[in-house]
């Protein structure tokens, strides 16, 4: 069975976030009743990624990242389909998830700003795979905390966010 290892960083925990789309249609909602696309973390050290929805399928996937954002795109009864940044698609338990919002920063070397504009003052710089705590976003902004660093990113910049997707 082929594993998928996920380095480890430091990993950032949070309160949850309600998070609703800014004029856009809402998304369909699923058996659960929440929105699908919507991004969730994972809850657990270790998560396995079932090739279908029940705990007699094969472990296609384990992500070993606590806290890392991954887009639910499925719900069959108790069990999310998630999908990670990289394209890895599985089932996993509703109980290894949580509705804490994390982000990750993607593309090149990104800038941690003191306010929500190109000219505010610089805090830190991050590389591509640095994952974070998600506070709120609004417009083309985010505010995140990365390690001890808490500012604003362009939402462009991270995985892990909707483009139009407001976070409050």
């Amino acid at each position: 069975m082929p594993f998928r290892a996920v380095s480890l960083v430091p990993i950032l925990l949070g309160l949850s976030i309600a998070a609703a789309r800014a004029g856009a249609e809402p998304a369909p909602a699923g058996p659960s009743g929440l929105p699908i696309p919507r991004f969730v973390s994972l809850a657990a050290d270790q998560v396995n990624l079932r090739a279908g929805p029940g705990f007699r399928y094969p472990v296609a996937w384990v992500f070993l990242r606590r806290s890392m954002p991954v887009e639910v795109v499925g719900e069959f009864d108790q069990w999310r389909r998630i999908r990670d940044r990289e394209g890895a698609e599985g089932w996993t338990h509703k109980a290894l998830l949580s509705g804490r919002r994390t982000v990750v920063v993607v593309g090149g070397e990104r800038v941690l700003r003191r306010a929500p504009e190109a000219a505010a003052a610089p805090l830190a710089r991050a590389e591509p795979g640095v994952q974070g705590r998600l506070f709120r976003c609004a417009d083309a902004w985010c505010e995140v905390r990365l390690s001890r660093f808490r500012g604003w990113m362009e939402r462009r910049h991270l995985w892990g966010v909707h483009d139009g997707e407001r976070v409050e």
